[in-house]
């Protein structure tokens, strides 16, 4: 057993028999750090995320990649879902490193919670052109040891990086026409959605266009959502008979869903749902819309 048998969260209690030495978020881990000059491995995630169970599985229940961790790292394990404070932080600083984010997230600290690298999942040993995890844990440690200052001097970067973009500028009309032209560039005018499997809901994109069809009456606006909002009700990522919608669709018509059901996923589209309902002129369609939005919330 490691520390986390006395947390109240699923998911860190379903690590607390790994063999590595988790520590929850807390000043303890980070004096421990402090003390024996050692960099943090933070993982964050949650209970029902597939692939933190498979990156469980393959990497945090094998003896070996705990010897990495244990004898390297302080190793700190976080559900998202307990603190979204600390994952909204490192998710951004995981966007800035790669471009997409995602879970499971693992981010490489120093004792003062500086980032200097940070991914998703990765596999125990690497394979098809992705890094393994006990390589990757190896070869930071070794430049840990070897090349600190490029290590921090990149934490550094980070900071500054997520400091200047973190300021709020209201988005000119120009920003926002331009968005609306990239959602059309990327719309899948068959199966409604944007690019191409998987597909996520992305309701948040859906809202955007909405108001924007309330300000502009921009008809493509309109059809892009209609479109989007019909076919995935229609498709298998909405769960017909339980009703609410799963996370994403494995495929690009909507149709083969990955069967986990998000409880902010479900409340943004309750949202979308909602709003189109208000806002678009087919009366046929804003009814079933609100149906849906009733579905799901039950």
């Amino acid at each position: 057993m490691n520390r986390l048998q006395h947390e109240t969260s699923p998911y860190l209690l379903q690590h607390a028999d790994n063999p590595v030495d988790w520590y929850p978020w807390c000043e303890e881990a980070f004096q421990k750090a402090q003390a024996e000059d050692k960099p943090v491995f933070l993982s964050i995630g949650y209970s029902t995320c597939h692939w933190c169970h498979v990156m469980a599985h393959e990497s945090f229940e094998s003896d070996d990649v705990a010897r990495i961790l244990n004898d390297g790292f302080i190793s700190i394990k976080v559900d998202k879902e307990e603190r979204p404070d600390i994952d909204s932080v490192y998710m951004r600083v995981c966007q800035a490193f790669t471009g997409s984010g995602g879970w499971p997230l693992s981010v490489f600290i120093t004792a003062d919670q500086k980032p200097f690298f940070a991914g998703t999942y990765f596999p125990k040993r690497s394979s098809r052109g992705m890094i393994g995890f006990m390589e990757l844990a190896s070869t930071i440690r070794r430049q840990w040891d070897e090349d600190r200052e490029a290590l921090l001097d990149h934490a550094e970067e980070i900071i500054t990086h997520l400091n200047r973009t973190a300021a709020f500028e209201k988005p000119d009309k120009d920003l926002i026409t331009t968005a609306v032209r990239q959602y059309q560039l990327a719309f899948d005018q068959v199966n409604g959605g944007f690019g191409d499997a998987p597909k996520f809901p992305a309701p948040h994109n859906l809202l955007f266009l909405l108001e924007n069809y309330r300000r502009t009456h921009e008809a493509a606006c309109a059809n892009m959502v209609s479109k989007t909002l019909m076919r995935m009700y229609r498709g298998g990522l909405f769960d017909h008979i339980g009703g609410g919608f799963s996370r994403y669709s494995t495929d690009a018509k909507w149709l083969i869903p990955h069967f986990e059901k998000m409880l902010y996923d479900n409340a943004l589209l309750i949202m979308a749902y909602s709003r189109a309902h208000a806002i678009l002129d087919d009366q046929a369609e804003a009814e079933l819309f609100l149906k849906i939005a009733e579905r799901t919330a039950e």
